[in-house]
């Protein structure tokens, strides 16, 4: 006799609405780079997924848009089979074919090289990272750039120890590279790639 299936974990409540709130929630965030905005979920996503990061992926992924998970979440067959059944994002094999890239490792976060940089007429058709973090905070980091007045203190752990040099190099790419969500429990940070980091004072 055949063993049951495994449950689906349920979707966003009311998909509309729930959607359109985390969505507004993660464009509120790219607008203030490194400023924790913040992003609530009553989801019950499977692990090691966090809720915040499942409803990111459910506001923006959809069948047109390949999705890499890195081998943290590769690693559980349901993290994928709640993402396909949720939005229809198809699995890219590699990160170079994604146009989102779901990193539940943030310490282990494979180079922004790995990743589709876009091309000079079509910029945007570069990756999305959406990295789960336990921690966002003030520190470590100073960044400039627009959305930003001044510069803007910011930390998120764990990352990889290059993380500052990598954001760097991504800046001089400009308009190519890659643009980043770290998402936190109950927050979320982005780092567009028009972001310059410095060592904070």
């Amino acid at each position: 006799m055949a063993a049951p299936a495994t449950a689906l974990a349920a979707g966003f409540a009311d998909p509309v609405h729930d959607a359109q709130r985390a969505f507004s929630a993660l464009m509120w965030a790219m607008a203030q780079p490194g400023l924790p905005v913040p992003l609530s979920s009553e989801l019950a996503p499977p692990a090691p997924l966090s809720p915040e990061m499942a409803a990111a992926a459910l506001a923006l992924l959809d069948y047109e848009t390949p999705v890499f998970l890195d081998r943290a979440l590769a690693a559980h067959p349901q993290v994928a089979a709640f993402l396909r059944f949720h939005t229809g994002a198809p699995l890219a094999a590699e990160p170079a074919g994604a146009r989102f890239a779901l990193i539940g490792d943030p310490a282990g976060l494979a180079d922004f090289s790995a990743f589709a940089q876009g091309e000079p007429d079509y910029p945007d058709r570069s990756a999305t990272l959406l990295v789960q973090v336990e921690t966002l905070g003030a520190g470590a980091l100073a960044l400039e750039g627009p959305g930003i007045k001044g510069r803007r203190a910011f930390a998120a752990a764990p990352l990889p120890a290059d993380f500052d040099r990598r954001l760097a190099a991504n800046r001089m790419l400009y308009p190519l590279g890659v643009d980043l969500f770290l998402i936190a429990p109950g927050a979320v940070a982005g780092l567009p790639r028009s972001v310059m980091p410095f060592p904070e004072d």
